[in-house]
């Protein structure tokens, strides 16, 4: 509580200080049921239904300068509470802006590459509503968009000379012996079509990572191609993502792995791999008392690891998002294979995975009630 008095002090206070800024101050609560098939214990009493998340956010403008945070308060089994994003910005125009701070990564389909509530497959490896400190350069145009990025590293909260990133995040990045450092990432988007509104994007990271035995430096790298579609009520995304990480790990110790962490658990994940997603929606508008709109959603991942001995993880989550004035529920039915947070023994079913591995599935409502802003982002 200490520390959402003192969040909401520095963003009030802001306003006092200048002239006339605008202040958008907002935030949500959120609950979740979920009824697991590979919890049998579970599936005797029902499900379970418990707290998710309180967040409280603020977008702070005046005179070109602007001020926009997230800090989520989770359980202690889930992290704890941590920071989403913090930047200070400038907007040179109405098509230009620079953000300093922990800000999202321009990499593949953003903001998300999903409908649904769990996200798609790459949100497990860090390539999904990723935020990392550095500086972001955004150019929006009618018809393209370009991104320039550097990163001096991911959410760092501890700052010893040789002390591990710990898992207590909201994105997913490199942790344990290895730190993710000096990433730099471009992304480009070509967009045409009125009725069929298309966007055609790329997107290229490359980075080191440094390693706490070795003190070496490593490097890893990524490409995307990405596509989306509206038209009408429709959506589609769809991604590919080439990714190579290389390490230089202390001897004895596998390069074909790396460790990643979010939420306060840590897991491994393939140093090396494609992702395939294709997520599609459609939009219905209804009139049943405070439900306005339902959005039915199909949202696919497949992870093909470079390691012959490695087995492939899967993803797969079809719902409906039902909007009620400020109260948005996901109705989600999501299926995993070879997937940590989806029925696996979660250490290491994003990298060697099991050759006997089943579908598992969760059947997951999560109900969210977004105040003082339309901002409703997962």
């Amino acid at each position: 509580m200490k520390k959402l008095l003192c969040f909401l002090a520095f963003a009030s206070s802001f306003s006092y200080a200048q002239d006339k800024p605008i202040v958008d101050l907002g935030g949500a609560l959120r609950y979740n049921y979920n009824l697991s098939s590979w919890k049998g214990d579970q599936k005797d009493r029902g499900g379970d239904f418990g707290y998710d998340v309180f967040r409280i956010n603020t977008d702070v403008e005046y005179k070109g300068i602007r001020l926009q945070a997230e800090y989520r308060f989770y359980s202690e089994g889930f992290g704890g509470d941590f920071m989403k994003s913090g930047w200070l910005g400038y907007d040179f125009n109405e098509k230009e802006n620079l953000q300093l701070g922990l800000t999202q990564v321009p990499f593949g389909i953003t903001q998300y590459n999903s409908h649904n509530w769990f996200f798609n497959i790459t949100y497990y490896t860090g390539l999904e509503d990723d935020h990392d400190m550095g500086v972001k350069y955004s150019n929006v145009q009618d018809k393209f968009e370009y991104y320039l990025a550097f990163f001096k590293g991911a959410e760092e909260t501890l700052f010893g000379g040789s002390t591990e990133s710990v898992p207590n995040r909201y994105s997913y990045d490199v942790i344990g012996r290895n730190k993710e450092v000096n990433q730099f990432n471009g992304k480009f988007i070509y967009k045409l079509g009125d009725s069929f509104k298309h966007r055609f994007g790329i997107s290229g990271q490359y980075g080191g990572l440094y390693n706490l035995d070795t003190e070496e430096t490593g490097d890893h790298y990524g490409l995307a191609l990405h596509y989306e579609l509206d038209f009408k009520t429709w959506n589609i995304k769809s991604e590919f993502a080439y990714i190579d990480n290389n390490p230089i790990n202390a001897p004895g110790e596998s390069r074909d792995v790396i460790q990643m962490g979010a939420y306060g658990f840590p897991y491994e994940v393939a140093a090396d791999y494609e992702m395939y997603t294709l997520a599609v929606s459609k939009s219905v508008k209804v009139d049943w008392g405070p439900v306005s709109n339902l959005q039915f959603y199909n949202d696919f991942g497949y992870m093909h690891k470079r390691v012959n001995d490695f087995n492939d993880s899967f993803m797969n989550v079809t719902g409906v998002l039902v909007t009620a004035g400020n109260l948005y529920t996901y109705i989600d039915y999501a299926a995993g294979y070879n997937h940590s947070w989806l029925g696996g023994n979660f250490i290491d079913d994003f990298s060697i995975g099991n050759p006997n591995a089943k579908w598992e599935a969760r059947f997951n409502i999560n109900f969210g009630y977004y105040f003082l802003t339309d901002n409703k982002s997962r």
